[in-house]
């Protein structure tokens, strides 16, 4: 049992220690199509937050994942915006933030990322580390967040379980410990050996992995273990756990917790094999909310003032509310509604009245939260991604950078009786994060640039500007592949004006200057050019 369960046993009920004790706030990274939402709707199956799990890929009998609420995410099958899903499980308060997986959606990411206190990574059993995978990986490390790693589809072909123990190591740099053993994989995936308990979990599969697998529980050593999980199975198990107990493995909890060794779990999120010790390892293992950083000083959870920051907003959750909503990390004390904070970047009060409970785009009035809880503020243009908000005081945490984009695309209004919707649907969307919006300098016609780290991206933007703004929009692409944030002297400014062939000079909507790039070659230049100007690539 981990020194944080016993702490939890400890704290109090109903107290602000306990609270915090019990709550686990993850992400889930992947490369695309490891099983990332399947393995977040089947968390919500074995919490008991849903009673079916979705379809990832839809079928016109199947009910839709209920982290993927977007009609582009349904029909695709993808995720392309991060979610906040609450739920209970056996005395813990889990906040999943589902993330998106492909890597144009990347920058959604990182942000949620700056909200958990650990993550969940997934591999593919047949592909191991994938170039997202270890992106987000290092991400989370520059954050010092911990890792348990879920290695899926074992029900399908896979590699050999030692092979991608060793290329977690080599590959990512951190320990791996395995905490359960597959029996077999393909057709022949029979369960787990947890190594934990030293006990063999053999499941049987159920239609469309809808329900709860039923699970047997035996010993290695029960003498019907081969008439159960096949001769030659049983061998090969039992020669692997005598392999595993001669290297003398150890799981060290604090290294898990400063990033440096990941406990390591197999099973099929798809037909639901190995979920119940995954779920048991990961509250047992993963931090509660932890301390952070302020221009104050640390803040600490157990402190009884509250906390708090933005790290997403959203707009037109539900279309019957055509509201925006900011996603709040809880970071201390306790959130009660109509409660007054101060807003640091407005240099105001605001009082915090209409506060929600979020699981996927559904929606609960609350009363009162926790730190560790992501709750949704409804934003009527108060709110920015990395605002603070604090009751008693006017701190501030560290911001969220905002990175250098690769693509760009002039946006173009199909329809001029549609001015006003097409400029507050852009406006809206920059805001949240869906894109950047710049504007080139000296284009008197003021036309939007439309800025994103990835294709589908745009094909995001024009979908909503249709779907919740009733804007037909187009896009004519643009040459650039890279941007860089100007700054320096005055002087060195001023010689902007006279620019080279292959770079064009825009501003931000914070009338930033911002540099367009066709190329390295003409970044290269322009810095032999001017070299008194600064480039950053955030903002």
């Amino acid at each position: 049992m981990s020194s944080q369960v016993i702490e939890q046993q400890k704290a109090v009920p109903g107290t602000l220690a306990w609270e915090v004790a019990r709550h686990r706030t993850f992400a889930i990274i992947s490369h695309p199509d490891a099983g990332k939402t399947t393995l977040t709707e089947k968390l919500l199956l074995y919490a008991g937050a849903v009673e079916l799990a979705g379809a990832v890929r839809a079928r016109s009998n199947q009910r839709h994942t209920t982290s993927d609420w977007m009609a582009m995410e349904q029909e695709r099958g993808i995720s392309v915006t991060a979610t906040a899903l609450d739920m209970e499980y056996q005395g813990y308060r889990i906040s999943l933030l589902d993330t998106p997986g492909h890597q144009d959606f990347s920058e959604d990411t990182y942000r949620t990322l700056m909200a958990v206190d650990s993550a969940v990574m997934v591999l593919d059993a047949a592909k191991g580390i994938e170039p997202q995978t270890e992106k987000l990986f290092h991400v989370c490390r520059m954050r010092g967040i911990p890792i348990l790693t879920f290695i899926n589809k074992m029900d399908q072909q896979a590699r050999d379980p030692l092979d991608l123990l060793d290329e977690i190591e080599r590959v990512l740099g951190i320990a791996a410990t395995p905490f359960n053993w597959p029996i077999g994989d393909g057709p022949w995936f029979k369960g787990v050996y947890d190594l934990q308990s030293n006990q063999v979990l053999s499941y049987e599969r159920t239609a469309r992995g809808q329900r709860r697998a039923p699970m047997k529980v035996t010993g290695l050593d029960d003498p019907t273990l081969a008439d159960m999980l096949g001769e030659q199975p049983t061998r090969d198990l039992r020669e692997h756990v005598d392999l595993l107990s001669a290297a003398g493995s150890t799981f060290d909890h604090d290294l898990f917790l400063r990033g440096l060794m990941t406990p390591v779990l197999f099973g099929s999120a798809l037909n639901n094999f190995g979920l119940e010790p995954f779920i048991q390892t990961l509250t047992e293992l993963a931090p509660p909310p932890g301390p952070r950083e302020s221009d104050q000083g640390i803040v600490q959870p157990t402190d009884e003032a509250f906390t708090g920051f933005v790290f997403k907003i959203q707009a037109n959750i539900d279309p019957k509310h055509r509201d925006r909503m900011a996603f709040l990390r809880v970071c201390s004390g306790r959130f009660e509604k109509d409660m007054v904070v101060e807003h640091p970047r407005l240099g105001r009060s605001i009082r915090l009245s209409r506060a929600f409970r979020l699981f996927g785009r559904e929606r609960e009035p609350i009363e009162l939260a926790s730190p560790g809880d992501v709750i949704g503020v409804v934003s009527p243009g108060l709110f920015a991604i990395g605002d603070t908000v604090a009751h008693g005081r006017r701190l501030r945490f560290p911001g969220i950078p905002r990175f250098a984009p690769e693509n760009f695309g002039i946006v173009v209004n199909t329809d001029l009786n549609r001015y006003k919707q097409f400029h507050k649907g852009l406006r809206q969307l920059e805001e949240e994060g869906a894109a950047q919006l710049l504007h080139a300098v000296g284009d008197m016609g003021r036309r939007p640039v439309l800025a994103v780290v990835g294709d589908l991206q745009f094909d995001v933007v024009l979908a909503r500007l249709r779907d919740e703004y009733n804007v037909a929009a187009t896009l004519r692409r643009l040459s650039y592949t890279i941007a860089r944030w100007v700054s320096g002297p005055d002087s060195a400014l001023r010689d902007l004006e006279r620019l080279s062939i292959g770079t064009m000079r825009c501003i931000d909507r914070h009338d930033h200057a911002v540099m367009l790039f066709e190329s390295q070659w003409h970044l290269d230049f322009f810095r032999k050019q001017h070299p008194d100007v600064t480039l950053s690539e955030t903002a």
